[in-house]
């Protein structure tokens, strides 16, 4: 199993444009809140937890999160108990109304998603590598925690293999 340097490194590599992370750092959140709101259902309420497969797809991504870092780990699954939490309130509404908020939400995530593609000039990293799709949100918040000053030492570690972030600009076509 990669490490989370390895991880992070590789995905960085599709993500060297300022632009397309500040993309990311919208993009990604919105399709993480899409996913769970569209997997609430179908889902029961047992002994107060809403029991649906955004559940089982969250526990198992927060495993492969704390494999990787405790910290990290212990943070996205914050973050995806919140994703659950708005998942299931929107579950428990008419089936219009969650449809179109997860199908919506999905929509302009990836559009946001594509846009900062389109700065930086290359593909999405999940299409060479489907986990890229389960990295991306670790990318978001590793990259907060750089911005903050935040654990410099892997921030280093990942920018020796994938370079720094530096201003890219599209190459001009004819």
């Amino acid at each position: 199993m990669k490490n989370l340097v390895e991880h992070l490194s590789q995905y960085a590599t599709y993500h060297r444009d300022p632009r397309n992370i500040a993309t990311h750092f919208v993009g990604i959140p919105l399709i993480v809140l899409a996913v769970a709101i569209l997997l609430s259902r179908p889902g029961g309420d047992l002994a107060g937890l809403w029991l649906s497969p955004a559940l089982l797809l969250a526990g198992g991504s927060v495993w492969f999160y704390l494999r990787l870092d405790l910290r990290f780990g212990l943070l996205m699954g914050l973050l995806l108990g919140l994703c659950l939490w708005a998942g299931q309130a929107l579950a428990i509404r008419p089936t219009g109304l969650w449809l179109g908020a997860g199908l919506g939400t999905f929509v302009v995530g990836w559009a946001i998603q594509f846009i900062g593609h389109w700065y930086e000039g290359r593909k999405p990293a999940f299409v060479d590598d489907l986990s890229g799709l389960i990295i991306g949100p670790l990318f978001v918040v590793a990259e907060l925690a750089f911005m903050l000053g935040l654990r410099g030492e892997l921030k280093k570690a990942v920018e020796a293999k994938a370079g720094p972030v530096a201003m890219r600009h599209k190459k001009a076509t004819a």
